[in-house]
Formats: C-alpha cells, structure tokens, sequence
C-alpha cells in the first residue's frame, strides 16, 4: 500500500517565519522515507474543527511549488482543490506548470467544494450544491481539453474558453493523474468513474473497512456503466484519525490499513496534526513505510 502526507496544521514551532524551514524539511523527511505522496489542503481560511481562521493558512499551489524544490520524487497535489477556487483554464496551466517543473510530479486533485465562510469572507462566489458539481464536470472536461491535442474552444453552461492553449503541455502523459475527492454515490462517484484517475474516500477508525467496501462496489457499478475497468482508478482514503509514529504504534496502524487493503485501498493519505511535522514523517519513515509497501 501507498502512503501519503497531508499537511493539514501550519501552527507550528517557531511561529510563520519558521514555515519555510519546516516545510522544506517535511520534503527532505518524505524522500529520506520514500513516501509516494506530499499533499497540502486549498483553503483560504484555516478550517472550523481545526481552529478556525485565527490559525494560519497557505495557498495551496503556491506551497506545492515550494515543496516541487525540495522533493524529488514524492507525487505532489492538493487535497483537494475546490473547483469554484480558480477559473479551470487558470487550473489546468497551474497544474501543467508544477508538473513541468517538479518533472512529472503533478496531480490535480479536485472536488466540489464546501467551505462557505472564506469564500464568502474573501468574497469569492459560492454557488448553490448543484451548480458547484455543474462546474466540476465542465472544470473535468476542460483540464482534459487542455492536456489533449485539441486546442479549440469549449462551450459548456457555465465556462466558455474560445481556445484551449496549454503550451508547453504537462511533462505526465496524456495528463497528470486527476483525483476527485468525496464520496457522494450519484455524482462524486459517477464523476471519477467517468473522468478520474484516482478516488479519495475519508475512513474514520471507528467505522472500520465496511463504508469505504461499500462505496467502491458503488463506484464499480459507475465503470461499468460507462465501460470502464474499475482496477485502472487508483483507490485511496483519507486517514482520519490519529497515527503513532513509533514502534508501536506503526505496528497498530499497518495492521490496520491490512483490512482496508483487503476491499481494495492502493493507498492511504495521513495527516501530522502535531506542530512537529518534520518528527512526524520521520517517525513514518522509521516505523510504518517499509511495513505499509509489504501490505
């Protein structure tokens, strides 16, 4: 199984003038560890259950080209973009660019979007629900226009793009992979199985490997009503509860991540809720990675 880091808590040691050092030193741990995945969230506001607007937070491309300089071979995304964040051919050439640069390591991660206090803090437009997924598949169909050989134009309901130039074009061919976040069975779903290369799921401990079973037999039944093969989308969770980065407890969650393993998770993405984020990817490196790549 694959792991990943999620970067979910910048009040760290040391205040904001220490968030350089120590994002570059959660790249440097993530290679030294061999960890497949370096992601950060897209919000502008810090997140209710995780202190709210008062805590700090990054724009998210802006960290991954950061992070692109101090990795070499961890995939870099967010996780995930809200589609109502950036116009999607403005999205498209952002995602081309950190895949040039980070030499194929980009990956649009992309969902609906939810977090109504900082758009409407920062007055950036939040639709309606049914609009917002409007937009996500008008924002799928365009990003997959823009890393195509057709560079014409796109008309749909709520985008129109009178040509669909991306020059240069992503150095990941065709396209770096697109994973949708969210589990939602009639849209979400249906979106990755039609456009996606990778799922995310969340996966609480307590609910154990059944939920997540369940919505993959779903997302199965969207391939095959669209004639596709559901062992070519990659199927990851978001880890939502704690992990111990010791001896122990990297035991406890490999073990863990076994039955998840047993109803189809490739992956698991886990989050450093600790101001020591660097200690954190460390102590993966140390106790869980090699365990995980065995599962």
């Amino acid at each position: 199984m694959r792991l990943g880091v999620h970067v979910v808590n910048f009040d760290i040691q040391g205040g904001p003038g220490a968030l350089g050092s120590t994002l570059a030193g959660v790249g440097r741990a993530v290679e030294d560890a061999g960890i497949a995945n370096l992601s950060v969230m897209d919000h502008y506001f810090q997140m209710e259950m995780a202190g709210g607007p008062e805590k700090p937070m990054l724009e998210g491309y802006t960290t991954l080209g950061f992070l692109a300089a101090h990795t070499s071979t961890a995939e870099l995304q967010l996780l995930v973009t809200g589609v109502t964040y950036r116009h999607p051919g403005l999205l498209a050439k952002i995602v081309t660019t950190l895949d040039v640069l980070s030499s194929g390591r980009g990956m649009l991660g992309i969902g609906a979007a939810w977090y109504d206090r900082e758009h409407l803090g920062l007055g950036v437009p939040f639709p309606p629900l049914k609009e917002r997924f409007e937009r996500l598949e008008e924002t799928l169909q365009i990003v997959l226009q823009m890393w195509s050989d057709d560079d014409g134009p796109y008309e749909g309901r709520h985008y129109t793009l009178a040509e669909t130039i991306n020059v240069p074009q992503s150095i990941t061919r065709p396209h770096p992979p697109i994973m949708i976040g969210g589990s939602g069975e009639n849209k979400t779903l249906r979106f990755v199985a039609q456009y996606a290369d990778a799922c995310n799921i969340f996966a609480a401990p307590d609910a154990g490997p059944d939920p997540v079973r369940a919505k993959l037999d779903v997302l199965a039944a969207h391939c095959a009503d669209v004639g596709r093969d559901p062992d070519l989308i990659r199927k990851t969770i978001m880890w939502t509860g704690l992990v111990g980065t010791d001896a122990a407890g990297g035991r406890a969650f490999v073990e863990e991540m076994r039955r998840f393993s047993d109803v189809g998770v490739e992956e698991v993405h886990v989050m450093p809720f600790t101001d020591d984020p660097v200690g954190f990817v460390r102590g993966l490196g140390d106790h869980v990675v090699a365990e995980l790549n065995d599962v």
